[in-house]
């Protein structure tokens, strides 16, 4: 497994960053079984583990925990703050009070007692980036977190994150962790060159698009809207809808792409988020053993200019298929308050 730095931070990670979103009732609720999953991709040669407390309510720090007794030394480990994790409305968000909070349960659920980076899962609109920066300084001068990073940033948040700690001497956000694949393009417009910008690491999540990169959809009849993730986001599944029709026929096109080129859909797909010269690691976000070895058997997959291009033919650079894969609303545009008078 090949190995960049992360964000200059002298940090060396493996192409192929091991996400534990699967693992707890959410996905793999057999915390042995994925312990085992685990440990299968640290011997591929991951070093890379990412996880978040909102995972299956803090279950998938706890599985990560168990697999990493003993190997916690050789393991680059990152989490992440900010969802909801109760009612309570300042259980949540990115104010100082609790971010020095959650920190301790992620340490605590984690066994382990220091973060290699810490990162903010997204926006907070009620709390001045500054106290966000101001208390992850605090959590890096104490020990408990080597590195912050932010997740699913606009650009022009991530910029303001960049002058606010120079301004004010913080720690600064080395990473970005944004959703990219080639059905959602739309980092590479302004997010991917920001990140470079700045010198920042860069985890790109959701390489296979929410299984369209599976080869799992060839017609609409294949999407279940009844069940699974289909059925919660179904403005993100429903072929009915003519930003999901775009994608289906996107799929289409790059399924034969990837056979006319002798590969599989999702290592043509993961092969093309890791050839992004911003791209630090590429989260894989396995349920079972057969899922990671099939992704670990497309790990030195690298594509030809005219695949690339070929690739650029079917989705533009830059173009989201459907916008609701970039996964952030700006409050701007969520709270109707705030366009009207």
């Amino acid at each position: 497994m090949k190995r960049r730095i992360l964000g200059g931070t002298g940090i060396s990670v493996s192409e192929y960053a091991l996400g534990a979103m699967m693992f707890g009732a959410l996905g793999n609720a057999d915390h042995e079984d994925s312990v085992r999953i685990i440990h299968r991709a640290l011997d591929a040669g991951i070093n890379f583990v990412d996880t978040a407390d909102i995972y299956s309510a803090g279950e998938s720090e706890e599985i990560v925990g168990k697999a990493l007794k003993g190997r916690r030394d050789d393991i680059v480990l990152a989490t992440k703050a900010h969802f909801p994790m109760g009612d309570d409305p300042n259980h949540g968000g990115n104010s100082r009070r609790w971010i020095t909070h959650e920190v301790e349960n992620s340490l605590r659920r984690l066994g382990t007692d220091y973060i290699d980076l810490y990162q903010i899962h997204r926006p907070d609109p009620t709390t001045d980036v500054d106290e966000t920066l101001s208390v992850l300084s605090d959590l890096v001068r104490a020990g408990k977190v080597r590195a912050v990073g932010s997740s699913t940033f606009p650009a022009e948040q991530i910029v303001e994150a960049q002058w606010v700690s120079e301004r004010r001497g913080h720690v600064r956000f080395r990473s970005e962790q944004p959703p990219y694949s080639i059905l959602a393009r739309g980092v590479e417009a302004a997010v991917l060159p920001t990140a470079r910008k700045y010198g920042m690491g860069v985890l790109s999540w959701g390489p296979l698009s929410a299984g369209w990169l599976t080869g799992r959809y060839t017609k609409a009849s294949d999407i279940d809207l009844s069940g699974g993730r289909a059925a919660v986001e179904k403005h993100k599944f429903d072929p009915s809808l003519p930003d999901n029709a775009r994608k289906l026929e996107a799929v289409g096109a790059l399924a034969k792409l990837a056979s006319d080129a002798g590969l599989s859909l999702p290592h043509m797909a993961i092969a093309f988020v890791r050839a992004h010269p911003a791209i630090t690691s590429v989260i894989i976000g396995p349920r079972t053993m057969e899922h990671l070895e099939d992704l670990l058997a497309g790990s030195e997959v690298e594509l030809s200019e005219d695949v690339l291009d070929r690739i650029d033919e079917i989705v533009p650079p830059g173009t989201d298929l459907n916008r609701a894969d970039n996964y952030y609303v700006p409050p701007s545009l969520a709270d109707k308050s705030l366009r009207r008078r």
